[in-house]
């Protein structure tokens, strides 16, 4: 991946230089780099914030009754949650990030509790498994934090603007990758 990128750059410079626009790649590449600082700074401030929302969250024993309060519609989801507490906490950890559109901060939380997970079924990936990383990529966001950061961090004056589209989207993602996964694990299943 780094030879093509660096391919592309070689290229747009030479381009830019036989066409006589060299000052403009230059210059292009200056504000890229600025945006791309700005850009990173803005959504690390707001990944900050809602980590800590969440370390918050943790240890006051929120997201544990959180946790409770999933717990039935996750047990029901993933059959491994209703055996291991742990992997319950994980996936509700992993939700609830999720839910306020912190992609960033639920990888992590999912990880821990796909490796829990694996205890049971070392060497290959469960329906649980899927399950959780389907759930995880097509998360229902009730928050959209990534994104409002992103919109803030372009200009946008009002980045929130966008809650229904999101809401109506993810629902629509989680519930289609949801019933894929259900269809293809009884699928797969009964060709092994």
């Amino acid at each position: 991946m780094g030879w093509i990128w660096t391919g592309m750059i070689m290229l747009s410079v030479v381009i830019g230089v036989i066409t006589g626009r060299g000052d403009a790649v230059a210059a292009a590449a200056m504000e890229g780099a600025q945006a791309a600082i700005e850009l990173a700074l803005s959504m690390g401030g707001m990944l900050c914030l809602w980590s800590g929302v969440m370390e918050v969250m943790a240890r006051s024993g929120l997201s544990g009754k959180l946790a409770r309060v999933m717990a039935p519609l996750l047990k029901k989801l993933f059959r491994s949650a209703r055996r291991d507490e742990e992997i319950c906490a994980g996936v509700a950890a992993n939700v609830s990030a999720n839910l306020l559109g912190l992609g960033n901060a639920a990888t992590p939380l999912g990880l821990k509790a796909i490796g829990c997970m694996a205890k049971e079924c070392p060497g290959w990936a469960s329906d649980d498994m899927c399950m959780l990383v389907v759930c995880n990529a097509a998360s229902l966001q009730l928050i959209p934090t990534t994104v409002a950061a992103v919109r803030l961090a372009a200009g946008c004056r009002t980045p929130f603007d966008i809650l229904p589209a999101v809401w109506i989207t993810s629902s629509l993602a989680l519930v289609t990758g949801i019933g894929m996964c259900w269809v293809l694990g009884r699928f797969w299943r009964d060709e092994l």
